[in-house]
């Protein structure tokens, strides 16, 4: 230990601030505990930096630009619309750099102390933390693990210049006239699309038979529908990405498709293949947290490692790397070492894609349902037949309730069109209340919205439905 570094006591450590840390770190502070906060990079993480929220801010862009190309139906013609992609990006940066600041105003106000460098474990009660300049040791009682993931990297796709990964692909200066995604998942959907929308031409790579594939097929099958519909949108699934060359400007792709070896030449290509979990340099496995071969930490029902007083949340457990889980398993965490009774419970947790059109799950889906051997009726409205829907132009897509035979109780839903990823949230609050499809069929819902489409599905499930014939 270095001379003068006096270990700093806290109550509860929280290691990196992405949507699970910061979230936990407030929930800790509120429940009465002295809580520091370390993050090595800035604060929001991976999410508000250069994921969820800059994707969101460049695919809204992409989509403000396709709309006013092609709205002749309505009977508005646009010509010589113009990009101007720097203004584009530097819409986008502000957008982050408002919620990053308005994290540090919160974790601030909630008096939690941010500290800047990487946390190395010593042992179960101590991290050393260290940034370019100083180590400063820190004492806990209780530690909250929420250090994220990064992308995997394929050995024949190195990041570099023209090789990207997500960050590298929302970080473009120009928009690239030809794009190559390597993965057909909700991120390179989402960043495909954004991208086929400002004109680029795009080539998606998907070794699975679908792309979107932890969706029902009736779902990715309408984004894969409206993606070729573009015209500048090349898919090609049961297809394995090869290797890489780069060249002066570009690069060549070689990709297998149906035992045939093909080369795709592009500006860039995007690697989207899944994100892997950050725990390989924090000093876990000499403090005994137990993890998996991947590097994913187990935990309990409240998020506790095999080490009792350290707790783990987000992309580093298992389950689906989304931004609003870890958020939820921040508050389990926070609350747990509080001696709440708290513990979590997935089922009301959605999944979603900003696709066109969007894409939203939650529950169970009908062929989980049967699975688990549960005797279900799956009842499915078109958004066709919605007269909002029809006033926005955005009639593609349906909403299908899943629900328990016996009861009519709501189990899951799935949900393609307009808004699913609003709409989503009635139906995750349905399955955490125990709520029936009569529940929602004699809630009144305003005249004209896309929420009728909910009401108009649980009538479906029911059997009495008023605006289809049954």
């Amino acid at each position: 230990m270095v001379v003068g570094d006096f270990a700093i006591d806290v109550d509860t450590l929280v290691i990196g601030s992405g949507p699970g840390g910061y979230v936990a770190a407030i929930r800790a502070a509120q429940l009465g505990q002295k809580v520091t906060i370390v993050e090595k990079n800035t604060l929001g993480g991976v999410c508000l930096n250069v994921g969820c929220i800059p994707s969101k801010a460049l695919i809204s862009a992409g989509h403000r630009f396709e709309t006013a190309q092609h709205s002749e139906d309505m009977g508005i013609k646009a010509e010589n619309v113009t990009v101007d992609f720097s203004k584009v990006q530097e819409w986008k940066a502000g957008v982050v750099k408002k919620l990053t600041g308005g994290v540090e105003g919160l974790l601030k106000g909630n008096k939690v102390d941010i500290v800047s460098g990487e946390a190395y474990f010593v042992d179960g009660n101590t991290v050393r933390i260290m940034d370019d300049n100083s180590a400063q040791t820190y004492k806990f009682n209780n530690c909250i693990i929420a250090t994220g993931s990064r992308p995997i990297e394929i050995p024949t796709f190195k990041y570099s210049k023209r090789v990207l990964d997500s960050t590298g692909a929302l970080a473009l200066k120009d928009i690239p006239k030809k794009l190559v995604v390597i993965g057909g998942g909700y991120i390179g959907t989402e960043l495909g699309t954004a991208y086929a929308n400002f004109g680029t031409e795009v080539v998606i790579v998907e070794a699975a038979d679908e792309i979107l594939a932890g969706f029902e097929k009736q779902m990715s099958s309408l984004v894969k529908r409206n993606l070729k519909k573009k015209g500048n949108v090349e898919i090609f699934t049961k297809a394995m990405a090869k290797g890489v060359e780069e060249t002066e400007d570009g690069v060549k792709v070689t990709i297998e498709v149906k035992g045939e070896e093909q080369t795709i030449d592009a500006d860039y290509v995007l690697v989207t293949v899944g994100r892997r979990p950050n725990t390989d340099e924090l000093g876990l496995e000499q403090v005994g947290v137990e993890m998996t071969d991947r590097g994913v930490v187990k935990i309990d029902k409240q998020c506790r490692t095999s080490v009792s007083n350290i707790y783990a949340i987000g992309d580093i457990v298992d389950g689906p790397p989304l931004a609003h889980k870890a958020s939820y398993e921040g508050k389990i965490a926070a609350e747990a070492i509080a001696g709440e009774p708290a513990e979590i419970d997935y089922l009301g947790i959605p999944a979603v894609v900003f696709s066109e059109p969007e894409l939203a799950s939650v529950g169970y889906t009908e062929a989980q349902a049967k699975e688990e051997g549960l005797e279900v009726t799956a009842a499915k409205f078109p958004f066709a037949a919605n007269g909002r829907a029809l006033a926005l132009n955005a009639t593609d897509g349906f909403l299908k309730l899943v629900t328990r035979k016996e009861d009519g109780l709501i189990i899951g839903a799935q949900i393609a069109g307009s808004s699913a990823s609003d709409m989503i949230a009635e139906l995750g609050l349905a399955i955490e209340a125990g709520m029936t499809a009569e529940d929602i069929a004699m809630t009144i819902h305003a005249h004209p919205t896309l929420g009728e489409i909910t009401m108009e599905a649980a009538e479906v499930a029911m059997g009495s439905p008023i605006h289809i014939v049954k």
